[in-house]
């Protein structure tokens, strides 16, 4: 069975950085083909994929919003996924997920697996 715990979250200033951390039930973490951060505005139903990575090749993937800014990695010892963000706004607050699937197309919203999210919020 795939787990996946967020954590990081936090209230923050505008230009400020996080650092969310994604751990991956070790027993499935080597079969993953996808890994996506997504993140929940607030009053809205849609998951925004923020950013996203084929991990055979590391091809990554950011939205507009967050190119530049937001950095996604893994650490394949410690079966964990970040995703580093800096200069946030008050528009990047919300609830931020993680994601992961043995296959698929992993630039798009279609996930099996999923965290149970992690609140970011944003002051300006």
């Amino acid at each position: 069975r795939v787990k996946l715990v967020e954590s990081g979250g936090a209230s923050v200033q505008a230009g400020e950085s996080l650092r969310l951390s994604c751990a991956a039930s070790e027993m499935t973490y080597g079969r993953f083909r996808c890994m996506g951060w997504f993140r929940q505005a607030p009053g809205e139903a849609r998951r925004e994929r923020v950013a996203s990575v084929l991990l055979i090749t590391g091809d990554t993937k950011y939205a507009d919003s967050v190119k530049d800014r937001f950095t996604l990695s893994e650490d394949a010892v410690e079966n964990i996924f970040y995703l580093q963000m800096n200069n946030l706004k008050p528009e990047d607050a919300g609830v931020y997920y993680c994601a992961t699937d043995y296959g698929g197309s992993c630039h798009t919203n279609q996930y099996n697996f999923w965290g149970q999210g992690t609140q970011v919020t944003v002051s300006s």
